[in-house]
């Protein structure tokens, strides 16, 4: 038994022992405690995982994608007219929860609120392409490009507004109002509540940050769900327990090392290359994460369509690291001095600790900077770094390369924060999004890993799982790969004898 969980099993010991259990007698709500709530709601302005979760449950959209992550029908279906002309018609007579009908006019307002410089959609962006929507029935909407895009269908999975609310203004953060199989009912207090249209079941959402109260919460039956965000110590000790169900299922939540090209030392291949080359990640998947996680090549999992499932390893090798260090300049007379930008998590301080004991090993000496998540993540956007950890999460569309590696996506522009820049990368970009035939667009993609997997702007790490710990009365909730909520959709609460 590691120090960190015996520290960890005394605490949950002590806690239990020092408060009786408090959970609501019969209570029929279906309890998730998450992280934090989501500051905003309206799906036009927010961008955090948890908000994308819930609206999931509160809103439609018109597309979605399915297991190999090609756009798939949601809300309509659509077909092509031309390069820059899609159609889409509405599958199904859905009503928002306040009774009005769904129709093509509130698809319209949808986009066109998105679209409109003054709303400050962080989407507006990425639906750029977007020159004119029309509505030639209530059931039929015409997007008109000002370029082709074949993968313009993928981008069309905001949920879907009311159009009279929109023009009142409407509240949207603090009262959404969609079509989606939950109604919101309100927020107060860490809770945020919705029901469920088929059964009037009740969810309730509830912010408890540290996870070792999370854990607490779930054994006392003060809440029923927790999905992902545990140290494996805290899974560790839940998988001795009856009274708890686990389940895992592959996750695509990409972790990677990136680093500032613009930077003397990791702007050279060769320390880049010694860096993935010290690095024991299938250790470090074993022992850390206790197998729950995949080492990782590239930022697509090998089940999407346009992922290169061809890519060598680096693998852990650390004569060859110290080499290719030699070759840089470096060694034990003039050791190459590094510093590790991460955030205040415990758990990513954690493996931070483990990369820098693993660099040690072939020479490298790297100093670990930890911050809170807003100082850490304002750093890594303004280039004020040498090496950093984050993760992907979600990536459903292989245009995510021209926004994390073209030379134009430098931030402002994009989440090139590395300062990575190859023409002939950019020039590959391009060609992808022009290609209207998707079996040869996946081949450029597949091209544009190998040269990126060579160039390593990032040193792939690993997939983490999703996990699920559940109280004994929850049946029927399914993972899903992007840890999303929608297992809730169909989720139950058996009563207790």
């Amino acid at each position: 038994m590691t120090t960190t969980l015996f520290r960890l099993i005394l605490l949950l010991l002590a806690l239990t022992a020092c408060s009786p259990a408090s959970a609501p007698s019969g209570d029929p709500a279906l309890r998730f405690a998450v992280t934090d709530l989501p500051r905003n709601l309206d799906p036009r302005l927010t961008t955090t995982a948890v908000a994308y979760r819930i609206n999931r449950l509160i809103y439609e959209s018109l597309t979605d994608f399915d297991t190999t992550y090609r756009p798939t029908p949601a809300l309509a279906e659509w077909q092509s007219l031309g390069p820059t002309h899609y159609r889409f018609r509405l599958l199904r007579h859905s009503r928002f929860h306040d009774g009005t009908p769904l129709t093509s006019t509130d698809v319209a307002a949808t986009y066109r609120s998105v679209l409109d410089p003054s709303t400050g959609s962080p989407h507006r962006g990425a639906l750029a392409m977007i020159e004119n929507i029309r509505t030639p029935d209530a059931r039929t909407i015409d997007f008109i490009l000002n370029r082709p895009d074949p993968l313009f269908p993928g981008h069309l999975t905001l949920p879907i507004l009311p159009a009279h609310a929109i023009a009142e203004g409407h509240d949207f953060d603090r009262n959404p109002l969609g079509s989606g199989p939950f109604r919101y009912q309100g927020r107060s207090d860490g809770r945020l509540t919705l029901e469920r249209l088929s059964d009037g079941q009740r969810l309730e959402f509830i912010a408890v940050k540290d996870p070792t109260v999370r854990v607490l919460k779930l054994l006392r039956g003060e809440v029923d769900l927790l999905q992902n965000g545990l140290p494996p110590e805290l899974v560790a000790y839940l998988e001795g327990k009856a009274t708890v169900r686990l389940l895992r299922a592959p996750g695509n939540r990409f972790s990677y090392l990136g680093f500032n090209l613009e930077d003397p030392a990791t702007g050279d291949l060769r320390v880049r290359r010694a860096i993935a080359h010290a690095l024991d990640r299938e250790r470090i998947v074993h022992y850390v994460f206790s197998d729950a996680a995949r080492p990782a090549e590239t930022l697509l999992p090998a089940d999407h369509w346009a992922a290169a499932k061809d890519l060598p390893p680096h693998p852990h090798d650390p004569e060859r690291a110290r080499a290719l260090l030699a070759d840089a300049g470096y060694g034990p007379g003039r050791p190459l001095r590094l510093e590790y930008k991460t955030s205040s998590d415990p758990f990513r301080v954690r493996l931070a600790t483990i990369i820098q004991h693993q660099l040690n090993q072939v020479g490298i000496e790297m100093e670990i900077r930890s911050f809170d998540w807003g100082t850490f993540y304002g750093d890594i956007k303004s280039g004020r770094f040498q090496l950093y950890s984050l993760a992907w999460v979600g990536i459903k569309l292989p245009d995510i390369f021209r926004y994390v590696f073209h030379s134009q996506a430098v931030p402002p522009g994009g989440a090139n924060r590395g300062r990575y820049r190859n023409p002939e990368v950019d020039r590959l970009i391009e060609q992808a999004e022009g290609e209207p035939d998707l079996e040869r667009q996946a081949r450029i993609y597949r091209r544009i890993q190998r040269i990126i997997h060579r160039d390593l702007p990032y040193v792939p790490l690993w997939y983490e799982d999703n996990l699920v710990a559940m109280g004994p009365a929850v049946r029927g909730y399914r993972l899903s790969p992007d840890g999303a909520y929608d297992g809730l959709v169909h989720a139950r609460k058996e009563p207790a004898p």
